[in-house]
């Protein structure tokens, strides 16, 4: 197969509009590398820009165009349709290709910046290691493989329906999660609120609330690391607020000396960083630093899947109290006072029984989930051999 550099099938490769976002409908999308997730881009999200009328004819993205990131996330791609709003124009952080569609189709060029090949490039390849950016001349000495046209085409549609089914299969797990927090508002109205008028005890009265203990000191000595008890930290519990049953760490002996173990059904809240407020519950009996809290309920009052959709309603509240200094934190004090509207446990316990099947579902769907993303990276390193 013909390779051939990036810039020879390009009719444009530039960097954007340096330019402030604005949420004030000015007519011009501005797009950021923010706005590109997993090479897709929901418009309704992306800010506008004040856009003199010779910059949005510049800078103005078409149908076909791929935006690259140069910073950050570098070597994210996301590939402009035809739903972009007229007069989208894209951030001085971006760098944009306009491929000549007589030559390559720019759906079959988007999957290719999707490969093991590509990325090898982008770290230490042709390019060569990028230490900090990317820039529009390594980028244009990218190497391409360019079979005849109709072959793109036919490869870009094989991978279209593969990529389709895997969009389904993330969208009816996510779909679990929608249906689970409309089932909660219905049966318990906003607990922050407390719509139902339901009975209020402060969190303190009906759960055990306490912090983990430190983590192993020193952090960067590996022997307190690698052995068979799971070590859970901030980063682990995830905006799903799911049951945790993997962990990015394990300790050994020595490191639990100085941890603190919660059981299982304790919900374990981060309090610290980017992560303030977000919750789960735990699966396994899991050990925890002084950045989460471990908020055990009393099971005559409380059931814990109820409790932990009731924390999730409180995490804007915490982030809003979290000071403004270089490592945003809550404490104890204010997490144990907070009231929570406390209904028949029977009712509870019911919404329990909704979560856990929804949650089985959801188990097999992840399992189908896998499947569909082996096999379009399967599809992938195929069409691309």
């Amino acid at each position: 197969m013909e390779f051939v550099n990036l810039e020879t099938i390009s009719t444009k490769i530039d960097y954007g509009l340096t330019e402030s976002a604005t949420d004030q409908d000015t007519g011009n999308k501005f797009l950021r590398i923010t706005d590109i997730r997993q090479g897709k881009i929901n418009w309704a999200e992306v800010p506008f820009c004040e856009c003199s009328e010779s910059d949005a004819k510049k800078y103005e993205l078409q149908d076909g165009d791929i935006v690259f990131a140069r910073t950050g996330s570098v070597g994210n791609t996301g590939l402009i349709r035809n739903d972009a709003p007229k007069g989208s124009v894209f951030a001085s952080y971006l760098i944009r290709i306009r491929p000549n569609k007589e030559l390559i189709d720019p759906e079959y060029l988007a999957y290719y910046f999707q490969t093991p090949e590509y990325w090898r490039q982008i770290d230490i390849g042709s390019v060569g290691a990028i230490q900090g950016g990317l820039n529009a001349t390594k980028l244009s000495e990218l190497k391409i493989p360019l079979p005849p046209l109709t072959e793109q085409k036919r490869i870009a549609s094989l991978l279209a329906r593969a990529d389709r089914l895997r969009h389904l299969r993330r969208t009816a797990h996510d779909l679990g999660e929608s249906l689970l927090q409309s089932v909660f508002l219905e049966m318990f109205g906003d607990p922050v609120e407390n719509t139902k008028h339901w009975q209020c005890y402060e969190l303190g009265e009906i759960a055990n609330v306490e912090r983990g203990r430190f983590s192993p000191r020193p952090r960067n000595d590996p022997k307190y690391y690698g052995g068979k008890y799971p070590f859970i930290q901030t980063g682990d519990i995830s905006a799903s607020g799911g049951i945790v049953t993997e962990y990015s760490q394990t300790l050994n002996e020595l490191g639990i000396k100085v941890s603190k173990a919660f059981d299982v059904g304790t919900i374990v809240i981060a309090i610290v960083g980017a992560t303030i407020g977000e919750s789960a519950i735990l699966g396994i009996k899991t050990y925890c630093p002084d950045s989460i809290i471990g908020i055990t309920p009393n099971p005559k009052k409380c059931n814990s899947q109820y409790l932990n959709y009731v924390m999730r309603y409180w995490k804007p509240v915490f982030r809003a109290q979290a000071p403004e200094t270089a490592r945003a934190n809550i404490n104890i004090g204010i997490v144990k006072p907070i009231p929570v509207p406390v209904p028949p446990l029977s009712l509870q316990e019911e919404f329990a029984g909704v979560v856990a099947r929804v949650e089985s579902l959801r188990g097999r769907m992840s399992e189908g989930e896998r499947q569909v993303e082996g096999l379009f990276e399967s599809l992938l390193a195929e069409a691309f051999s």
